[in-house]
């Protein structure tokens, strides 16, 4: 990647991570992200840039709203500097430029939608969209389509049947429709190949995360599958198991 893309990228990392941050804060809520100026959800008081400068801000004010002193969550920062991360880590991948900035809008993405299921345990369709366009699109740049569009209905199809047997089994929801949306986009990313790899990595790392917290496996124990299988999938990137 030539030095001025690079450095472009670098610098809107941040940036990115943070209108993600807003995109996680807002979309479950069903709040406007575009129009509605970045506020404090304490007193309401508007934010000036000198609070939104990314990176930055957060350390100086010591992530507290300077009207009224409330303490803003710390992930929002780190989303921030978890961005800039990412787009270090689509570097070092390598690529033209235009395969290194998907690969950094696909980290992004499943960033946004990792981080979206552990706070809410929702993924907007917006994000699940946004990820299977990205995934397809690149598919197609790369004439690899067909395999992805087979990947994606295939993850798809068998996480809504998954979805509806166990719901017939069980009399109770087991699984979200956001995960079904979710492998619409995975599957596209993988193939239909690499498919049982993401979703055997996704399982394995969800079932030692909850062990390790909680010491036990209860069957009424709600996970945030998503977060799992977004991180599955950016793993598998990084391992170049992907078709992107």
């Amino acid at each position: 990647m030539t030095a001025l893309p690079t450095l472009l990228l670098l610098l809107l990392a941040p940036a990115i991570g943070s209108f993600l941050a807003v995109l996680v804060d807002r979309l479950p809520r069903g709040e406007d992200v575009v129009a509605r100026p970045s506020h404090c959800r304490s007193c309401g008081a508007r934010l000036g840039w000198r609070e939104l400068v990314p990176l930055l801000s957060y350390p100086i004010q010591r992530g507290r709203c300077r009207h009224c002193g409330t303490a803003f969550p710390g992930w929002l920062w780190l989303m921030e500097v978890a961005a800039l991360g990412l787009a270090v880590l689509a570097l070092l991948r390598g690529g033209s430029d235009w395969q290194v900035w998907c690969s950094a809008g696909l980290l992004w993405l499943l960033l946004a939608l990792a981080v979206c299921d552990l706070i809410w345990f929702r993924l907007p369709d917006a994000l699940t969209a946004a990820l299977a366009a990205l995934c397809l699109g690149a598919a197609l740049a790369q004439g690899v389509f067909v395999q992805a569009l087979a990947g994606g209905l295939l993850g798809m199809g068998s996480f809504l049947a998954l979805r509806l047997g166990y719901k017939a089994l069980r009399r109770r929801e087991g699984l979200g429709l956001g995960d079904v949306k979710l492998m619409a986009g995975l599957g596209a990313l993988t193939g239909p190949f690499d498919l049982p790899l993401l979703v055997l990595v996704a399982a394995v790392g969800a079932l030692c995360v909850t062990f390790a917290l909680h010491r036990t496996l209860k069957g009424d124990l709600a996970l945030p599958f998503g977060s799992a299988l977004s991180g599955a999938g950016a793993l598998l990137w990084l391992f170049e198991k992907t078709l992107l």
